[in-house]
């Protein structure tokens, strides 16, 4: 593990626990650590306003029954920055990226409704004279994301007894179809509930009951239903540049299609991928990696990821800024706390 020499070890700790138990109290972390609670507040509330970590609620899609799509566009030159922003902007989408020297933009939907995916995909970013070319890919299979101890460049830096005492036992994710074959109905109370979380991941019981217009006990209940059924779950944003790793890239990968869940499960266990799924399109696997540097990813990928069996061909489309995350911007490789919640569509 490599930590950025502005970090304090203590600091890496506590982002380490957050990404195990990102709602456990200061108290507890306190405890499982060493650590006295004022100095675990101090050093998260320091962090959060430096845009190195944020805890927020995210909605899965797939849990109300909605795809999942990767997006690559190709724009004029001088038009991508402002693309970018404006996909940025939109609640429904995320993780967006420049790349291909400045032409190149990748980003995720996470649209609520079939309209609204096909309002962004059918309608708006075709109709837009800036973008010479639009590719979307279906995610199929999800092998490793969608929380952030799943990635695990920070694995080793607390003890297997610190990691238990947070709850850190046991696999961090299991494969499951990422469109729920069940899918969930929100209520209004959901809505508010999930806007608070979408603020504040770690917003205790009281504020949430206030903003769901319910009572803490009922609060309680329902935020365990929609964590345990993958409504929601709690995602630990970090800058990676504030921990050494300043070399991201998309891995696009074409594999024998009777590989692909081998390769997808192999990816998913090496500790520079943050994410990994299977998708349509002329590639079949999908994956991020963090690296320190470009000669880190270098080796990454000709040594670990070149030597993958079944793998056919790769491309490795290194990011050149990072313009948004899972639901947060990003301005010199900061994370930007918004000022207030966005509303809800």
């Amino acid at each position: 593990m490599t930590e950025s020499a502005a970090l304090h070890p203590d600091d890496v700790r506590i982002i380490r626990a957050l990404q195990i138990a990102p709602r456990a109290s200061f108290a507890a972390i306190a405890t499982a650590l060493g650590l006295a609670e004022g100095a675990v507040n101090r050093r998260y509330r320091r962090l959060r306003a430096d845009g190195v970590i944020r805890v927020t609620g995210l909605l899965n899609p797939g849990a109300l029954g909605q795809s999942r799509w990767l997006v690559r566009l190709r724009c004029r030159p001088g038009s991508v920055e402002a693309i970018a922003d404006a996909l940025a902007e939109r609640e429904d989408v995320n993780w967006v990226a420049l790349g291909a020297a400045g032409c190149e933009i990748t980003c995720a939907t996470q649209s609520r409704s079939r309209e609204q995916r096909e309002d962004l995909l059918g309608q708006r970013l075709p109709r837009t004279a800036a973008v010479i070319d639009l590719n979307a890919f279906a995610v199929l299979r999800q092998f490793l994301g969608g929380r952030g101890h799943y990635w695990s460049a920070l694995r080793g830096t607390l003890t297997p007894q610190e990691e238990a005492a947070l709850g850190g036992s046991g696999p961090p994710f299991a494969e499951a179809p990422v469109v729920s074959r069940e899918p969930l109905h929100l209520t209004p109370e959901d809505g508010r509930l999930l806007a608070a979380l979408a603020a504040d991941g770690r917003a205790g019981l009281v504020d949430l009951a206030a903003a769901a217009g319910l009572t803490p006990g009922r609060v309680a209940r329902r935020l365990d239903a929609l964590l345990r059924q993958r409504a929601v779950h709690i995602d630990v944003e970090i800058a990676a540049a504030a921990l050494g790793f300043h070399a991201r890239a998309n891995l696009w990968l074409r594999v024998h299609p009777s590989a692909v869940k081998s390769a997808g499960r192999a990816l998913a266990a090496e500790p520079e991928i943050a994410f990994v799924a299977a998708v349509s399109g002329p590639w079949n696997l999908h994956a991020v990696a963090h690296c320190r540097d470009l000669d880190e990813l270098f080796e990454f990928t000709s040594e670990r990821v070149g030597s993958l069996a079944g793998l056919q061909s790769m491309e490795v489309s290194p990011v050149l800024r990072h313009v948004k995350q899972a639901g947060t911007r990003l301005v010199d490789d900061r994370l930007v706390d918004p000022a207030r919640p966005r509303a809800r569509r």
